[in-house]
């Protein structure tokens, strides 16, 4: 019987000499654990080299302005302000899609279902904030508040991966649920707690821009160029307006249909209509064949949303391009132990090594306690506490908050305590888990997409 299963055995092109060499590089990116992988090597490369006699080379590389000039506008900027500002707008883009996502069909559609997750997530991220400005109150260096906020997803799964099997499904779900709601607090972060004086005149083209966007999605505009034209408007009118140019990507990503045009029956009937001309003897001499199958293309992409379509085309480019280059340009740090007793190194570790997981559990607890939330029935506290560590694991956001709160000045002992506190977060999260979760010989490795499949599907 003809299933879902056979569709990649059936769509299977005929083997080619370049698939010896690209077949291993694509089953490792559809490993989700992998990117975290690759992040965590690309961070290691960062420190390596910044802590080298090639740290002077690193930093001018990376400090180098490019840019344009058309007429009295200049546009120059250095690289790692380009890809902080330009290249993660990807990144965000994919995290609005994936927001969107689980708001519509996933683990945040139902309240009963997303109630502990934004519980524990809001306790994750206020306790931190709280506790790294009761370090720094009344100093400039208050202003990094926002840091330990954040959980890193991509490393998070590249833990829970490690310890297999043994890590109850509902473990994962909840901490992938947590991570996700943790993003639409950093984006809420970034928008109120780091937007610079605003111009309201570049601010008014970015919602032009937008406009457009849902003007064209009304008109059922399905080509991708007159909406990445438009992005791009709307991206650079919010760089110039002093709210920070990711939150493009974060609206964008958010206003993402959902739904797919055709539904399966309709397109059943469609290539029950269209099969014939590919069954012909007389397919070779059909006039029109490239446009025929251009046309055959859209109409088994639209049988997807958009949302699904893009958030499987550019989360590979986001995961393994935009963050790996992201820890290379952010990551390196000069390694000073002295830089460990810096009270923003110490407020950061202290935020994200006991504020993350005393915040989820506490509030997880309190919505329990109040009938608001269940706890899943095969996971108890004392995993629920260990797992909570992991999330201490704050390296991509909070890295880039860092950038935002202090630039380039003071942000060195920041990135110690960002390090420092995700590193320590990791070890006790793993180690915690290993020593309360049961023994399985039998442990898999079980990845994102599977999680959140699961995640959906409950």
């Amino acid at each position: 019987m003809n299933t879902p299963d056979k569709l990649d055995e059936y769509l299977q092109l005929p083997a080619q000499p370049i698939d010896r060499f690209v077949s291993p590089l694509s089953r490792f990116l559809r490993i989700e654990s992998s990117s975290g992988i690759l992040l965590l090597a690309c961070a290691f490369a960062a420190l390596i080299i910044a802590n080298s006699p090639l740290a002077g080379a690193y930093e001018a590389f990376w400090k180098t302005k490019v840019g344009f000039t058309v007429g009295d506008f200049n546009f120059y900027h250095s690289i790692r302000h380009i890809v902080n500002d330009g290249f993660m707008v990807l990144f965000f883009f994919v995290i609005g899609m994936e927001v969107k996502r689980e708001l519509v069909e996933g683990a945040l559609s139902d309240f009963k279902r997303a109630a502990l997750p934004i519980a524990a997530a809001l306790g994750g991220m206020v306790v931190p904030a709280l506790i790294y400005i009761a370090i720094q109150f009344g100093q400039p260096a208050m202003r990094g508040w926002g840091i330990p906020m954040a959980t890193d997803i991509a490393f998070v799964v590249g833990c829970l991966a490690i310890l297999g099997s043994r890590v109850p499904q509902s473990l994962r779900i909840l901490l992938l649920s947590i991570a996700i709601v943790d993003d639409i607090g950093a984006i809420l972060v970034i928008a109120v707690g780091y937007t610079d004086d605003l111009n309201y005149a570049w601010l008014g083209v970015a919602a032009g821009g937008i406009l457009v966007v849902q003007m064209l999605s009304s008109l059922g505009v399905r080509r991708f160029p007159p909406y990445v034209v438009a992005g791009l408007v709307a991206w650079f009118a919010f760089h110039e307006s002093g709210v920070h140019a990711t939150i493009a990507g974060v609206v964008l990503g958010l206003m993402t249909p959902a739904k797919p045009t055709l539904v399966s029956g309709d397109f059943l009937v469609k290539i029950q209509r269209t099969s014939v001309l590919f069954m012909t003897d007389n397919w070779g001499s059909v006039s029109g064949r490239a446009e025929k199958v251009r046309q055959f293309q859209r109409v088994c992409r639209e049988t997807v949303s958009p949302l699904e379509y893009l958030e499987n085309t550019l989360h590979p480019y986001s995961s393994f391009g935009i963050m790996p280059i992201f820890a290379l340009a952010n990551a390196g740090v000069s390694l000073e132990l002295s830089s460990l007793n810096d009270s923003v190194a110490i407020a950061v570790a202290v935020a994200l090594i006991i504020g993350k997981p005393l915040g989820i559990v506490s509030f997880s607890w309190i919505a329990v306690q109040l009938g608001i939330a269940k706890l899943p029935r095969d996971l108890n506290w004392t995993i629920f506490t260990a797992g909570s560590f992991l999330a201490g694991i704050g390296f991509t956001m909070a890295l880039f908050i860092g950038s935002l709160a202090f630039g380039d000045e003071g942000l060195n002992t920041a990135k110690m305590g960002v390090l420092a506190g995700s590193a320590i977060s990791a070890i006790l999260g793993m180690g915690l888990l290993l020593r309360v979760l049961p023994r399985d010989p039998s442990a898999k490795v079980i990845s994102q997409v599977d999680a959140l499949s699961a995640l959906r599907q409950t």
